[in-house]
C-alpha cells in the first residue's frame, strides 16, 4: 500500500423535507444539518435548557445520597489515566469541595503498574489513606474483584462509568452508568467526564433544596473540562454532548476555563478565544492524555485542578515535554507498524489486523492502532508487552463493526483465551497472554468474518457534495466553524470539487500547499494537504476538502484543508 491513494467517495444522503423544517438557518447549513438527522431548530439549540433532565439518568438519586452520607468523611475519587478520566477526577473534586465536602483526595492508576480501572491492587493503595467512600469516575463497570476488596476493607464503593457492563455486574453500592441493561436515557453516548457531570449537578441541586445557596450552580462553571473530556474521549456528538461541549467551548473562548486549559492554548501557540471542538481533540487533549501513556497522569489531573497560573504554565510545560517523547516513540512504532501491514497488498490484509511487537510501548498502542486502522480501513489491535507473560491490546475499530462485541464473541468461543476485556463499539481494551497471541490473532479474524461478512473495509470518504464557490470564502468559512460543535457522529462537513491547479510547493517536511481555483469559476483559493508532499499536480484535479479558517500573522483568509486530490 502507498501512502496516498485514492478512497472511493461517497455522498452524504440529502434529505430534503428535514432541511425545509430548517427555517432561518443558511440554505447550506440547512443541507449539512438535515444530513446529520437535524430535523427541527431546536436540535440546534446549544442553551443548558436543551440537556436531558438530570433525575433522568438512572441511580443519580441513591448516588447522591451516598455521597451526602459521606459529607463530613473521606472520600476518595478513583481516576482513569487518560483525557476522560483525568477531566472526570478534576471535575468531581473541584465540585465537590466548591460543595463545602473537603475531605477528597484522588488516586489514578499507573498503567504500567496497576493496569485500568478499580482493582484490588488500587484498592489497597486506596485504603492506606483511609478513606470511606471510593468513587469511581470514568471507569468500574467491570470492577468486581475490585469492589468485593473494598467491602472487606470496609469501605462503600460508588461507580460512575460510561463503557459497556459485562455479564456481571460489581456489587457497588450505587451506581450510576447510561449503558446499564434496563437504563433508559435519552444520551447514552456521555463520557465518562458527562456522566460524572450529571451526578454533580443532581448534587448541587439537592444541596441547594436543603439551604446551600448557589450550589445548584456550581457544576456549570466546569463545563470547560466537561467539553475537553467528551471531545477527547471522541464520543458521539448527539444533541446532549453537543450541549455540554458548546457550553463548555463558550467559557474556554470567554476566558474562563481553569488556567490549566488556558495555558495548553498558550503553549501550542493557539488562541483561546477561537477555540473550537477540534483544538480540544488536537491541541489540548493529546498534550493531556500523554502524562497518562507515559507516565503519570496525576501531573495532568494537578494541571486541571490548579488554580495559580504560574504553577498551570509549569505543569503545562511539563505536559508538553512528555507529548513531545510520545510524538517521538510513535513516530518509531507507526513505522514499524506499517512495514508490517505495507508487506501485504489489500488482498492479504486479514479482515482484523492483530500487531505485537516485543519493544512497543505499551501506552502508545492505542495511537498506533489508530494509524494503522487509518491506513488499511479495518479494525487493528495493537499489542505490546505488559510483563514477562502477558501482552496489554488496544483495538480500533471502523463503522459497522462493534470491537467490543467482536472481543466478546472470541472470549465466548475460547473462554480463558483473553485474560480481560472492556471498551466501546469503536474501542477496546485487553489483556492476554503471550502464548495465546497467535490463536487470538486467527480467532478474531474468523469471528470477525461471521458476525459482519459485509463490512465495508474500502476506506470510502463520505462528503457533503459540492460547495458553491460563492460560499468559498471567509465569511462562509468563519458560518463552518461557529456551526459547530462538529465530532464523532457529527461530522465537520465535508465537499468535493473540481479545481485549477494554479501553484504548489511543499513546506515543512510532508506537507503540499497548493493556489486552486474552481473549474466552475471564482477567485483563487490557498489549500493545504497534510503529509501529501511528492506528486506533481497540474491542469483539473478533484480535490475532496473542508473548509476552514487559516489564521496567519492576525490576518485571517479561506482554506481548503485536504483530505485527497486526484488528477483528473
Amino acid at each position: 500500500m502507498n501512502d496516498i491513494r485514492v478512497r472511493l467517495l461517497h455522498v452524504r444522503p440529502q434529505k430534503r423535507a428535514a432541511a425545509d423544517s430548517l427555517l432561518g438557518v443558511d440554505p447550506i447549513l440547512q443541507r449539512l444539518f438535515a444530513a446529520r438527522g437535524v430535523s427541527n431548530p431546536s436540535e440546534l439549540n446549544y442553551g443548558l435548557r436543551s440537556l436531558a433532565p438530570v433525575s433522568s439518568l438512572a441511580g443519580i438519586e441513591a448516588a447522591v445520597s451516598l455521597i451526602l452520607a459521606h459529607a463530613n468523611k473521606r472520600i476518595m475519587i478513583v481516576g482513569d489515566f487518560d483525557a476522560d478520566g483525568a477531566t472526570s477526577t478534576a471535575l468531581v473534586i473541584r465540585c465537590l469541595r466548591a460543595f463545602g465536602i473537603t475531605d477528597v483526595h484522588y488516586i489514578v492508576p499507573n498503567r504500567f503498574k496497576f493496569g485500568y480501572g478499580l482493582t484490588p491492587k488500587i484498592v489497597t493503595v486506596a485504603h492506606e489513606r483511609k478513606p470511606d467512600l471510593l468513587i469511581t469516575v470514568d471507569n468500574g463497570v467491570s470492577s468486581i474483584d475490585g469492589v468485593n476488596e473494598a467491602h472487606r476493607l470496609g469501605m462503600q464503593v460508588l461507580i460512575t462509568d460510561h463503557h459497556l457492563p459485562g455479564k456481571e455486574l460489581p456489587d457497588a453500592d450505587a451506581m450510576v452508568n447510561p449503558n446499564l441493561d434496563g437504563v433508559d436515557f435519552v444520551s447514552p453516548h456521555l463520557a465518562g467526564v458527562g456522566v460524572a457531570f450529571y451526578l454533580m449537578a443532581a448534587l448541587g441541586r439537592e444541596l441547594e433544596r436543603q439551604g446551600r445557596s448557589g450550589a445548584a450552580k456550581i457544576p456549570a462553571t466546569f463545563l470547560d473540562l466537561v467539553a475537553l473530556g467528551t471531545v477527547a474521549d471522541v464520543v458521539k456528538l448527539d444533541l446532549n454532548n453537543r450541549v455540554l461541549v458548546d457550553q463548555g467551548l463558550a467559557r474556554v473562548r470567554a476566558g474562563r476555563s481553569v488556567p490549566g486549559i488556558r495555558a495548553m492554548f498558550e503553549i501550542a501557540g493557539k488562541s483561546f478565544a477561537r477555540a473550537v471542538s477540534t483544538d480540544l481533540g488536537f491541541v489540548v487533549g493529546p498534550r493531556l492524555n500523554a502524562a497518562g501513556r507515559l507516565e503519570d497522569m496525576s501531573v495532568g489531573i494537578e494541571c486541571l485542578l490548579t488554580d495559580d497560573e504560574q504553577t498551570a504554565r509549569e505543569l503545562t510545560a511539563d505536559l508538553d515535554r512528555i507529548n513531545r517523547e510520545r510524538k517521538d516513540i510513535e513516530a518509531k512504532m507507526r513505522d514499524e507498524a506499517f512495514a508490517y501491514v505495507d508487506a501485504m497488498d489489500n488482498t492479504n490484509l486479514p479482515d482484523c489486523v492483530s500487531l505485537y511487537h516485543e519493544g512497543w510501548h505499551q501506552g502508545v498502542v492505542g495511537l498506533i492502532a489508530s494509524r494503522v486502522r487509518e491506513r488499511c480501513d479495518r479494525p487493528v489491535i495493537a499489542f505490546a508487552r505488559e510483563n514477562d507473560a502477558m501482552l496489554k491490546g488496544s483495538a480500533r475499530s471502523v463503522p459497522g463493526v462493534h470491537i467490543r462485541d467482536l472481543l466478546e464473541a472470541v472470549d465466548t468461543s475460547e473462554p480463558g483465551l483473553i485474560e480481560r476485556f472492556g471498551g466501546h463499539a469503536m474501542a477496546a481494551g485487553l489483556s492476554l497472554a503471550e502464548k495465546n497471541f497467535p490463536r487470538f490473532k486467527s480467532l478474531a479474524t474468523k469471528k470477525l468474518r461471521q458476525m459482519y461478512p459485509d463490512a465495508d473495509f474500502s476506506g470510502a470518504i463520505t462528503t457533503d457534495g459540492d460547495l458553491p464557490t460563492t460560499a468559498m470564502n471567509l465569511q462562509f468559512a468563519r458560518t463552518l466553524r461557529e456551526a459547530g460543535p462538529w465530532g464523532a457522529g457529527f461530522p465537520e462537513p465535508v465537499f468535493t470539487g473540481d479545481f485549477q491547479v494554479e501553484a504548489q510547493r511543499t513546506v515543512g517536511e510532508n506537507h503540499l500547499k497548493l493556489r486552486v481555483r474552481p473549474s466552475s469559476g471564482g477567485g483563487v483559493i490557498d489549500a493545504i494537504a497534510f503529509n501529501q508532499a511528492g506528486p506533481v499536480y497540474r491542469g483539473t484535479v478533484q480535490i475532496t476538502y473542508r473548509l476552514d479558517v487559516n489564521e496567519f500573522r492576525g490576518m485571517e483568509t479561506p482554506q481548503l484543508i485536504v483530505l485527497q486530490i486526484v488528477s483528473l
